[in-house]
């Protein structure tokens, strides 16, 4: 936005009056203290009934048209944040002749639609957007209140956030996919927090023009705004990114199928990301900021580091007891699988096999710190230098005593990462060399992409056979039926404090495409992250 533009601070009137009408008959004598001018109206306690509902929300709707920011603060729960965001909504934003029209209320739920106009340096466009309010009791007082969120105003606002109308802050950009088609938010939805950021970051080198917008200024740090209204068109500029319009497509619709899932796909021999879609309620991306435990797809990491350190090898022994207690700590496997004392490496990595890694964890020459040193070293993760082109999380491999040691080793204790990072693992588990994933081109803003030694051959050799294997006969066959060409999976289940349910995992290959997924409280890994990842690896084909 422009450097003169600041969100105001006060929690005073509007700077800007407002228009309105629709609610402007009601009676707003004794604003302050809710009551009729009869005297002290007695303290009620329970739910607002019907009545109390319309009428605070017809008093918050009244004074909000007139652009008078401290009656319709006082008619909330929280009349200094209230107040400070309504007037910015006016002095800040530039909205004027707001009319409210509410919906049928639904319990204390109280829909409604906003019209209004923007208007800056000589530019006005007209403003509609729907929202709802609650009201609720207050506690001291005893009147009906609305309960104040920064939704209330506009729901792209969360907590710290107002809104802003100014000459944009970056010019607009024209997101170009690998084919040459352009992406936008409109076509791929997800992609929508991805672009804005791509815009904050590079729309000063994509060699556009900026324009007038309203927008969202978050209170995140380095959040980029979020675009709302555009009064005048600036010149977008071109920025060439590594997605493909293909399997983009594919992950939106996948990730469709289940909520809060995330996948992305990449593919291994350049580390270009292919694919980066998020089905959340909150908007947040998961897929490449997410920092939650793994759970089994960690295996492939734990895998390596038993073959690089000469614990065990693919056809070596790894054998899978009911159970194997580590330092007081006893672990269990998956409900239903059979102990076999002769497995090999191999055999307890296709059916997941907990115990088998957790046995093998405590075997010279490995300390506490190999697993780090394996994840840092081999697969890049963990020592926060990626350079994407937008925020990203590295992973996070700590090295951990205690039952934590083996907890790390099968993707739970402090063990963190999101799809990203395991799709990045895979693409070094098959290829032997870390490439480290991005979305635009390092040659654009001279940004140094991170490296790592990789794995040794052997080592590459016998993972990448291993997760075949998976995919053929072990816990990903399910998930990966029907998928040609060379192809391999790894699941996972992570169990999360308070949730009763684990979250989903499951990465995959298949030739030159590697994918990741997660969902939260998912199950299995091949119940909902497992169809993800088939679907994005069927669309690269």
């Amino acid at each position: 936005m422009g450097k003169g533009v600041k969100a105001a601070v006060v929690g005073g009137v509007f700077a800007v009056m407002l228009g309105g009408a629709g609610y402007g008959a009601y009676n707003l004598v004794s604003a302050v203290d809710g009551t009729d001018g009869g005297g002290p109206a007695p303290v009620r306690t329970g739910p607002p009934d019907e009545e109390e509902i319309r009428t605070a929300s017809a008093k918050f709707f009244a004074a909000w048209e007139k652009g008078e920011a401290a009656t319709a603060a006082s008619y909330t729960n929280n009349a200094a944040a209230a107040g400070q965001l309504l007037t910015a909504y006016g002095a800040d934003a530039h909205i004027t002749d707001v009319a409210i029209t509410p919906g049928a209320a639904g319990g204390t739920r109280v829909p409604f639609t906003v019209r209004a106009r923007v208007s800056y340096e000589g530019k006005s466009a007209p403003l509609t957007y729907q929202s709802s309010l609650t009201v609720v009791r207050g506690v001291t007082t005893g009147r009906a209140l609305v309960d104040w969120k920064p939704s209330v105003v506009h729901p792209e606002l969360k907590e710290g956030d107002t809104l802003v109308t100014a000459e944009s802050a970056n010019p607009p950009i024209e997101a170009v996919g690998r084919d040459g088609g352009v992406l936008t938010k409109e076509k791929y939805p997800s992609l929508g927090p991805v672009l804005d950021t791509l815009r904050a970051k590079y729309g000063d080198k994509a060699g556009g023009r900026p324009g007038v917008e309203l927008v969202v200024r978050h209170s995140a740090q380095e959040a980029p705004d979020t675009p709302l209204l555009t009064l005048a068109e600036g010149e977008p500029g071109t920025l060439r990114t590594t997605l493909s319009a293909r399997v983009q497509a594919a992950a939106e619709r996948a990730v469709k199928r289940y909520g809060e899932s995330s996948v992305v796909a990449v593919k291994p021999s350049t580390g270009e990301v292919l694919a980066v879609a998020n089905n959340r309620a909150d908007g947040f991306n998961a897929a490449f900021q997410g920092q939650v435990a793994p759970g089994s797809t960690m295996k492939i990491i734990t895998a390596a580091m038993l073959i690089d350190n000469g614990v065990t090898s693919m056809n070596g022994p790894a054998p899978c007891p009911d159970t194997a207690t580590w330092q007081s700590q006893t672990f269990h496997n998956l409900p239903g699988m059979a102990p076999d004392e002769n497995a090999t490496l191999a055999g307890s990595f296709l059916r997941s096999c907990n115990t088998a890694f957790i046995k093998l964890v405590d075997e010279e020459p490995l300390t506490d710190a190999s697993l780090t040193t394996e994840a840092e070293e081999r697969f890049g993760l963990g020592r926060d230098d990626w350079q994407t082109g937008i925020a990203s999380f590295d992973g996070r491999v700590p090295a951990s005593g205690g039952p934590d040691r083996a907890a790390n080793a099968i993707g739970q204790g402090q063990v963190q990462m999101n799809p990203l990072n395991m799709a990045s693992v895979t693409a070094t588990a098959i290829t032997g060399t870390f490439r480290q994933p991005h979305l635009v081109s390092p040659d654009l803003d001279g940004r140094r992409l991170a490296t790592a030694k990789g794995l040794p051959a052997g080592t590459a050799a016998q993972l990448k056979q291993m997760m075949r294997l998976t995919a053929t006969q072990g816990t990903g066959r399910e998930a990966m039926a029907g998928l040609g060409g060379d192809i391999g999976a790894k699941t996972g289940s992570a169990e999360v404090d308070r949730q009763a349910t684990s979250n989903s995992w499951f990465t995959g290959f298949r030739d030159d495409l590697a994918a990741a997924a997660m969902t939260e409280e998912g199950g299995h890994g091949g119940d909902a992250a497992g169809p993800i990842v088939a679907d994005v690896l069927r669309a690269g084909g």
